[in-house]
């Protein structure tokens, strides 16, 4: 099944459909060498631009000094950094070279660095800043294999430590016309089935695999998203998801690359609203937590103004959702909602579409399921949001919505030449060139997951629709069964919680229980201002959400937001949480998606006192 497609383009020239990453760089850059932008980062606070030759350059020196420092063709080469213009020359760099590069999250500890290190063996690294560059040294005597380190940022040279610069430098001065033909040569002998990286999930349990995704697994993975999305060679991408994430780095990079887009590097995440203020994008990638964050902040401040702004918010909302029912349904538009539309769109969504950059186009969603009530609302906004659908296994992408093919509330048809189909128990199997070579010197895992004909196991449960369109339903593994025999997928019902502006996250548990339960972590100022309107007291935000008060409001909201629901899909009892859930306390991933049984863990104590406290108690949600 397609979702329509047209034939990707890059200098208003058609691609030749490369089976290659390294045939997609080289005929990209070949015909941009005339643009002015490919890269954007900031640096000193100030944004700096390589254009399409100086990138090209650049790759070519640092493949070249690769190869002077012993790196060999078939040799792995570690990459800890944050996104920034030197991420995108080194995976350039090392493909061109025969290399296979290990990505790896930035905001991981040492000792999980080191593991990954030591499985893939990899022989050189280059890291960001000097504080990725003293996790290396903190583990450097315990890694055999390393033995090149590479800084980016200036001044960490020295001690067996190279400087990025100095590395480029060693590289130009190696290039020659026929040294740059024997580069290139070389470069293109790469087959589809040679490995172009080792990509290490961020499992919740025991250490993470190794995927290993060949070039001819990315490579049509990117033709295939190109002919699904309507990219330009006028876009701008803001990239601020990790790269080390196989999801940017396909869509983020590679497509980037071949549409001939600019890509700008935020720089934090941090700043990510600031910058579509400052770069003005027309492209950005992300995962649902941008687009909650986003809704549940023009909620807060259209519930937070005057009456009469509330009215002409909710009205606009009304009214536009309306109008996206009836054009995404294929209904005739009457003249009088279009006119409503155009009044919604000048009074209050402009204002939005202002607030990021004012020029984008649309958004991408993946990586975990997006609120269809979130979905629409962007699309009513003038700010659509193409909810995709994939695995780090798959290169990623398995499924998109696109601009031809759009149904809200799933991730679209599969894209061309990838297989889909559900198994009897509601596994979503997929079988195609996109799916991976598997994991690295663990045939026993592979084995698991791969079926002997091809077929590939998500461990997401779904169901396709009668026109083809694939919804999910929920991760396998985080269906929760209770003692009476009744199967609850969570994460549905935790979106529904998301899109309340007094909750900014919530996880169900309950898995072998009599009951689900739900952990909330309150939108603290929207709290805060309930509580100031109400005249209650209160020394902070945390101590509030500790109230009896703050409790009570919080089970009115769930009830209200569940009010749809069976009822023994419905937790029984609350568990508010104080503290959102961080990278950094172990409890989301690099990609922030909820670490359950970390949640699990780190509240155990908590959790039991629920579930040990009789009906009718304080957690209760009923007992009010």
């Amino acid at each position: 099944m397609r979702s329509g497609s047209r034939d990707p383009q890059v200098g208003g020239k058609a691609l030749t459909n490369p089976t290659t990453l390294n045939q997609l760089f080289f005929e990209a850059v070949d015909q941009l060498s005339e643009r002015p932008v490919a890269l954007r980062g900031k640096v000193g606070g100030v944004w700096v631009e390589q254009s399409f030759r100086e990138f090209q350059d650049n790759v070519q020196a640092l493949s070249l000094a690769l190869t002077g420092l012993g790196v060999v063709p078939g040799s792995h080469v570690a990459l800890l950094s944050e996104n920034r213009p030197e991420w995108a020359i080194t995976d350039y760099a090392c493909l061109t070279a025969r290399c296979a590069d290990v990505p790896i999250y930035p905001t991981l500890p040492a000792t999980q660095i080191e593991y990954i290190l030591n499985d893939s063996g990899a022989v050189a690294i280059m890291v960001s800043t000097e504080e990725q560059l003293a996790k290396v040294l903190e583990i450097r005597d315990r890694l055999p294999a390393l033995k090149v380190v590479i800084a980016f940022d200036r001044g960490l040279e020295g001690h067996g430590v190279l400087g990025y610069l100095d590395v480029i430098a060693r590289g130009r001065a190696a290039m020659s016309p026929e040294a740059t033909a024997a580069w290139r040569r070389q470069a293109l002998e790469v087959t589809p089935d040679d490995l172009a990286t080792l990509i290490y999930t961020s499992g919740t349990t025991g250490h993470p695999k190794g995927v290993m995704l060949t070039h001819g697994n990315i490579a049509s993975n990117v033709v295939s998203g190109l002919k699904a999305l309507d990219l330009r060679e006028s876009d701008e991408c803001l990239s601020f998801l990790p790269l080390s994430h196989i999801f940017e780095r396909m869509a983020g990079h590679y497509c980037m690359l071949g549409a001939g887009a600019v890509i700008t590097y935020a720089e934090r995440v941090e700043t990510v609203s600031q910058d579509m203020i400052d770069r003005r994008p027309t492209v950005m990638l992300s995962v649902p937590r941008l687009y909650e964050k986003i809704y549940a902040r023009v909620l807060e401040t259209a519930l937070t103004g005057s009456g009469a702004k509330r009215r002409i918010f909710f009205w606009a909302k009304r009214t536009a959702e309306r109008w996206v029912e009836l054009s995404l349904g294929g209904q005739h538009v009457p003249r009088a909602l279009a006119l409503k539309k155009a009044v919604a769109d000048r009074l209050v969504f402009s204002k939005l579409r202002a607030r990021t950059g004012g020029r984008l186009r649309f958004f991408v969603s993946g990586g975990a399921p997006l609120s269809a009530d979130i979905a629409k609302f962007f699309y009513a906004a003038g700010l659509p949001i193409l909810e995709g659908y994939g695995l780090t296994e798959t290169s990623p992408v398995i499924a998109v919505n696109t601009f031809r093919h759009i149904r809200l509330g799933t991730v679209g048809r599969p894209i061309e030449g990838v297989e889909v189909r559900i198994a009897p128990d509601g596994e979503i199997l997929t079988r195609g060139p996109h799916v991976m070579k598997g994991y690295y010197q663990n045939p026993e895992a592979t084995a698991e997951v791969l079926e002997p004909d091809g077929w590939f196991h998500t461990g997401d449960i779904g169901e396709l629709d009668a026109d083809g369109y694939l919804k999910i339903t929920d991760r396998k593994k985080d269906l929760i069964v209770t003692s009476g025999g009744k199967n609850i997928a969570p994460q549905p019902i935790e979106n529904l919680l998301k899109t309340n502006r007094f909750i900014l996250n919530a996880v169900m548990l309950g898995d072998g229980r009599k009951f689900p339960i739900m952990l909330v972590v309150p939108e603290l100022a929207a709290l805060s201002a309930w509580a100031t309107d109400q005249g209650l007291s209160f020394t902070d935000p945390a101590g509030l959400a500790a109230s009896q008060q703050a409790a009570a409001k919080l089970e009115g909201e769930v009830k209200k937001s569940l009010r749809d629901l069976a009822k023994f899909e419905v937790p029984k009892k609350l568990l508010v949480v104080p503290d959102d859930f961080t990278i950094e306390d172990g409890l989301l991933t690099p990609t922030l998606k909820v670490k359950r049984r970390a949640v699990a863990e780190r509240y155990a104590e908590e959790i039991e006192a629920v579930y040990a406290e009789p009906p009718g108690g304080v957690h209760d949600i009923d007992a009010r």
